[in-house]
C-alpha cells in the first residue's frame, strides 16, 4: 500500500472554490481504481493550508490516477487557487502502532 499526502496552499479567497472543485471529485476519486482511503485535512496552524491524504493499492494505482481524464481536470482548475507550491509525499506504512494489544 502507497500513502499520498499532498499540502496545498491556497490563496484565501480561493478556499470556497478548491471546496466545490473537491466536493465536486471527492467520490469520484475515492472510487478510482486503486484508491482505498481518502481525506481532506486543514492545518491548524495555517487554515489556508489543505492536505490530501489517501491509500493506494500500489505505485502503478496512483500512476494510473495521475494518468487519468479525472487528476488532469481537477489539478488543472485546483492548482490555479494556489497561494505557494504544493509538496506532495509517498510513503509506505513500516508499523502501525496500536493500544498494545
Amino acid at each position: 500500500m502507497l500513502i499520498r499526502i499532498v499540502r496545498m496552499t491556497f490563496q484565501e479567497d480561493q478556499l470556497e472554490a478548491f471546496g466545490q472543485i473537491f466536493d465536486r471529485s471527492k467520490h469520484q476519486i475515492r472510487a478510482f481504481p486503486g484508491c482505498q482511503h481518502l481525506e481532506l485535512l486543514r492545518d491548524l496552524d495555517n487554515p489556508a493550508v489543505r492536505i490530501t491524504y489517501s491509500y493506494w493499492a500500489s505505485a502503478e494505482a496512483l500512476d494510473a490516477y495521475r494518468q487519468s481524464d479525472l487528476f488532469r481536470t481537477t489539478w488543472a482548475a485546483t492548482k490555479k487557487l494556489f497561494a505557494d507550491k504544493p509538496l506532495a509525499f509517498s510513503s509506505e506504512r513500516i508499523e502501525q502502532v496500536t493500544d498494545g494489544q
